[in-house]
């Protein structure tokens, strides 16, 4: 049957080095209970909580940095976009220097790179100026995410792919959640500054055990970084139509959940709740709730199917979504919840998609997916914040409800792709 009829992903070109199948015994790649997995899950755990705690540092302070530089909340969001946005753009470049020089190379440099600008940023004496020392840092971290799932595909068997992806994810959701937390208490007592020096000291520890508990790759093989072969890779993987949806959907689910995290603390130092900055910060507790989702989503996909994941992900965001609407604490902090699982999970289930959709150029099929991931996230923390503006909350749930559906509608075209290509497909005797 082909991958379609059968809710598998389509390969997109070869990969002579890594074996097709994970039951082989010549089959030296990781699995969970081997040996190097639970160095390699720690490394790219600590990995995940740095990049995460780094990129949205600033997310959790945006009122107080409003203040400081009377500013609305659509300007101070430039805060958080300028870094996903940086992200985005330079995605695809850093994949490319995987290629070559190797993903532990790569997800080391950019690390290191990011930690230093790191400590910098609490210097800023402008907000034009943290703009900018926040989009650099952002391309400095974007050799993290699609090297990481690169690393993976080529390192770990394919039926641990989805876990070990979704416990990578996880540990993005360890970095949003404790740098929001850390950041909103020191912020409270010393200011945003000293918080988002805190996170960068944070991070540097962080970058020292990763490179320290990263093993060797064994089954990387060096490409070129001729343009042209990069291109013809990264064509082949847009003229997918799999893969094309599962970019749109990452970047739509971003959407809803930058806007969100990038609005609420506006929410909730306002009336009826009006919440200090420590408390505010605390809200953000709710990331663990994406930690479990994240790390069980290969567990859902095997019981629901990708598709199926994906329309339950789409429907705990939305309801979540609904929930905050209302003008009660507790059914905020539920809807934030179920929010904050639905993206987890949605986000999870797509990106392992496309590292087992493309057996060649994974680095950039990632980096494709990353980049749409992270604009989506710059849309939803501009656009969010200008709904809210002209709207209030409302306007940032509408924005949030209007991308849910756009998932929506993309999985139920793939459902009907699937099965039009199971109808068409011959009958083998």
């Amino acid at each position: 049957m082909s991958p379609a009829s059968t809710g598998a992903s389509t390969i997109v070109g070869a990969a002579p080095h890594v074996p097709v199948s994970d039951t082989s015994a010549s089959d030296s790649r990781m699995t969970p209970g081997g040996p190097g997995y639970r160095r390699m899950s720690l490394a790219l755990f600590l990995a995940g909580v740095a990049t995460f705690a780094l990129l949205y540092s600033t997310q959790a302070l945006l009122p107080l940095i409003s203040g400081e530089f009377g500013v609305a909340a659509s300007e101070a969001s430039w805060t958080v976009a300028a870094a996903t946005g940086g992200l985005a753009l330079f995605v695809l470049p850093m994949s490319a220097l995987s290629e070559r020089y190797g993903r532990r190379t790569v997800m080391t440099a950019s690390l290191a790179v990011a930690v230093t600008v790191g400590l910098l940023v609490p210097f800023a004496p402008s907000l034009g100026v943290l703009v900018v020392l926040r989009a650099v840092q952002g391309a400095a971290l974007a050799g993290l995410p699609a090297s990481a799932q690169a690393y993976l595909a080529e390192e770990v068997r394919p039926k641990a792919l989805v876990t070990a992806i979704g416990l990578f994810v996880a540990g993005n959701s360890v970095g949003g959640m404790s740098g929001r937390v850390i950041t909103g208490w020191v912020a409270q007592e010393w200011g945003w500054r000293v918080a988002v020096g805190a996170i960068g000291v944070i991070a540097v520890g962080c970058a020292i055990a990763f490179r320290l508990l990263l093993p060797a790759p064994k089954h990387f093989t060096a490409g070129s970084l001729r343009p042209g072969v990069l291109l013809g890779t990264v064509r082949a993987h847009l003229a997918n139509p799999l893969l094309r949806r599962l970019y749109a959907i990452g970047a739509l689910f971003m959407t809803v959940f930058g806007g969100v995290y990038t609005v609420i603390g506006y929410r909730l130092t306002g009336a009826p709740f009006g919440l200090p900055q420590g408390i505010i910060g605390s809200i953000f507790l709710v990331y663990l709730v994406g930690t479990v989702s994240a790390s069980t989503a290969g567990r859902l996909v095997g019981r629901l199917g990708r598709r199926g994941a994906l329309y339950l992900a789409g429907g705990t965001t939305a309801a979540g979504l609904l929930l905050s609407l209302a003008p009660s604490l507790p059914l905020v902090l539920l809807g934030l919840v179920l929010i904050t699982a639905g993206f987890f999970a949605g986000h999870a289930v797509a990106s392992s998609a496309v590292s087992k959709t493309a057996t060649r150029g994974r680095a950039q099929a990632s980096a494709l997916y990353q980049s749409m991931y992270y604009i989506g996230s710059s849309v939803g923390s501009t656009v969010g914040a200008t709904a809210f503006h002209a709207d209030g909350w409302g306007g940032t749930v509408g924005v949030g409800l209007l991308a849910v559906a756009g998932v929506v509608t993309i999985t139920v075209l793939g459902t009907r792709a699937a099965r039009v290509a199971a109808r068409r497909e011959p009958v083998v005797a």
